[in-house]
């Protein structure tokens, strides 16, 4: 077996992004969490403060790292950290066992995002926090959807849509492209002739983090060309 398929079989995928894309990720991150960190602290200190910090910076790393991913869009965002507080306040309240109502809490968490159409990973960690955070954090009551869960996902989307606007290449949100007039249909004849190395060379030229793996994408151009034969 060799490195290269060992690496493969790891699921460590081709990272074909410049270090310009990689650097602009790493200050958007820095952006996003450096304003919420300071709103944070505006109406929670200490321990609670802390934890929410920690899952706002899980989804940094999808805003600003992933900013055309579908799990980063404004609604997944939103939706996710706001239900997901909800879900955790309410299991906190009225679930005694911690442990019951913690698990309780991320796997309601889970099917209301897929319900509502707004899976942010991030949003586990949120309901998680409802319970587990600690008395600050179990005294707000659901006053901890508002303050902080909710002014921290308005800040951090703020400052996604202005961070990522700055840089031609990036979209956020996707709706938001000045590149929809590059996009044309595909005559079957053409598609047919996208290779391997043609999805690979596509890849590059996006110059941003695609939360696929290359698999995906030829078993998608696969399922959409055989369809055509049916």
């Amino acid at each position: 077996m060799t490195k290269e398929t060992r690496i493969h079989h790891l699921g460590v995928q081709t990272n074909t992004t410049s270090h310009i894309e990689r650097l602009v990720s790493t200050l958007g991150g820095f952006a996003g969490i450096y304003a919420v960190y300071l709103v944070t602290h505006h109406f929670l200190n200490g321990e609670g403060a802390v934890f929410i910090i920690a899952s706002m910076g899980a989804s940094a790393v999808l805003l600003f790292a992933v900013p055309h991913g579908a799990l980063a869009q404004p609604w997944n965002v939103f939706g996710g950290h706001l239900v997901s507080a909800t879900i955790g306040v309410t299991c906190a309240n009225w679930i005694p066992d911690t442990a019951v109502a913690a698990a309780v809490a991320v796997g309601l968490a889970i099917g209301a995002m897929h319900y509502l159409r707004c899976i942010h990973p991030p949003g586990g960690a949120t309901a998680l926090v409802a319970v587990i955070g600690g008395p600050g954090i179990h005294a707000l009551g659901y006053q901890y959807v508002l303050t902080p869960i909710l002014i921290n996902t308005l800040v951090i989307l703020a400052v996604a849509v202005a961070f990522n606007a700055l840089f031609h290449w990036r979209r956020y949100p996707v709706c938001f492209t000045a590149n929809k007039h590059l996009i044309k249909p595909f005559e079957a004849e053409r598609r047919a002739s996208i290779s391997h190395e043609d999805f690979v060379y596509a890849l590059s030229e996006i110059d941003t983090f695609v939360d696929i793996t290359e698999e995906d994408l030829l078993e998608i151009y696969s399922l959409a060309t055989d369809r055509d034969k049916k």
